[in-house]
């Protein structure tokens, strides 16, 4: 008969974001036949009473365990890859998911320099033997085309530089916009979201405050592909911290727990610390704590040395 703290062992180790490998060797390694027997029958959540008086495999958690053994090697690999063919793949997996998943492309095209966005359009090419402007144009449709075709499309100014009599009248623009509803589909929108420089952008950030009384992405709320935008180009620490938050949250999706891996091997070598900052500040408890709480075996202590890597 297995033994009660093993069982609640083994249901830790099949639980959360990723597995627990050693508990499963450790345990189910030494297990005599009955004992594997009683684990079948003690969890009718894995397992289904078959007609034919046997315990089967819920087919259904089957796949979700292929995907949490398959973390470990998925982050590994997005770790080792050149980050343009990493943001290339990472785009192309986005544009087959659908519109659930269009804010990885708006993820890619607002928070890598430019240089960075010009490299993963050029492994696009070489990849998929076509260009990520025209297989974005190609997949999405109505009146986020435009937005993100423009997005991926940019090459901004990255100087210091900026006039911000120029900025607080491009607040303005957004503001009213904004205020008429659908700025999705205004012209002016999309020109200043898509082709001004980050510091400007963070100049028009502050002017619509105090235009407003509310950041631009409150104002936003009804449009999630133009916030996702603001947010990346104005506050990506916060934005990565909140999708990090999202995708440690106990029984999300299988595409909201990827973006565990997304983010942290993407943003390793850039911002990581004030990505960390920023999760202390809005949830009050250290990213590494709650991936400690969160992840199991191999991916989790990966994901560990790749945030301790910032400091």
């Amino acid at each position: 008969m297995a033994l009660p703290d093993e069982l609640e062992a083994l249901n830790k180790a099949f639980s959360g974001h990723g597995i627990h490998e050693q508990t499963l060797i450790s345990i189910l390694g030494k297990w005599h036949p009955e004992q594997r027997k009683s684990f079948r029958k003690g969890n009718p959540n894995l397992f289904i009473e078959d007609e034919r008086n046997f315990e089967r495999w819920d087919d259904h958690h089957v796949r979700l365990l292929k995907h949490e053994f398959m973390r470990f090697k998925n982050a590994v690999v997005l770790w080792t890859m050149h980050p343009w063919e990493r943001d290339a793949r990472l785009a192309k997996e986005a544009l087959k998911k659908g519109p659930q998943s269009y804010g990885i492309i708006i993820e890619i095209a607002c928070t890598r320099s430019a240089e960075e966005l010009l490299g993963a359009r050029r492994a696009y090419h070489s990849l998929f033997d076509q260009s990520m402007e025209e297989d974005v144009a190609q997949h999405i449709n109505g009146c986020e085309r435009k937005l993100l075709v423009a997005l991926v499309s940019a090459y901004r100014y990255e100087g210091s530089k900026l006039r911000d009599d120029a900025a607080k009248s491009e607040a303005k623009t957004l503001f009213d916009a904004i205020t008429n509803d659908k700025p999705i589909e205004d012209d002016e929108v999309i020109r200043i979201l898509t082709t001004r420089s980050k510091p400007h952008l963070q100049a028009i950030y502050k002017h619509y405050k105090e235009i407003s009384g509310m950041n631009i992405e409150e104002d936003l709320d009804a449009d999630l592909r133009l916030k996702e935008t603001v947010q990346c180009l104005c506050t990506p620490q916060q934005y990565f911290s909140q999708v990090l938050d999202m995708a440690l949250q106990k029984d999300v999706d299988k595409s909201t727990k990827k973006a565990l891996t997304r983010v942290i091997v993407t943003r390793a070598d850039t911002d990581m610390k004030e990505i960390k900052d920023d999760y202390h500040n809005q949830h009050g408890v250290s990213l590494s704590k709650k991936i400690e709480d969160t992840a199991h075996g191999n991916y989790k202590d990966f994901l560990l040395t790749l945030i301790a890597r910032g400091g």
